[in-house]
């Protein structure tokens, strides 16, 4: 993976960095191997960043760490509720 800098600025380079591992990868799990850190050290990477993850329309795929949302067996059982 090529990146082209426009600059020395180096809060730029590394939210690009991060922004192409994600779509090169498709998950979390899979760009932190590729730029060499962990998953959280990542995920701490795109808070700070304010990248959007995962995309908005990837909402219901899974990218190694799903959100509850997409994960029907994690939602929470609601006591005296009946199927």
């Amino acid at each position: 993976m090529a990146v082209v800098l426009d600059d020395l600025n180096l809060h730029k380079a590394e939210r690009l960095l991060c922004e192409r591992a994600l779509a090169e990868a498709g998950t979390i799990v899979e760009a932190a191997k590729l730029l060499g850190i962990t998953r959280h050290a990542l995920k701490r990477r795109i808070v700070k960043h304010g990248i959007e993850w995962p995309p908005r329309r990837d909402r219901g795929a899974s990218d190694g760490d799903t959100p509850r949302e997409s994960a029907p067996h994690l939602r929470p059982v609601v006591s005296g509720a009946r199927a």
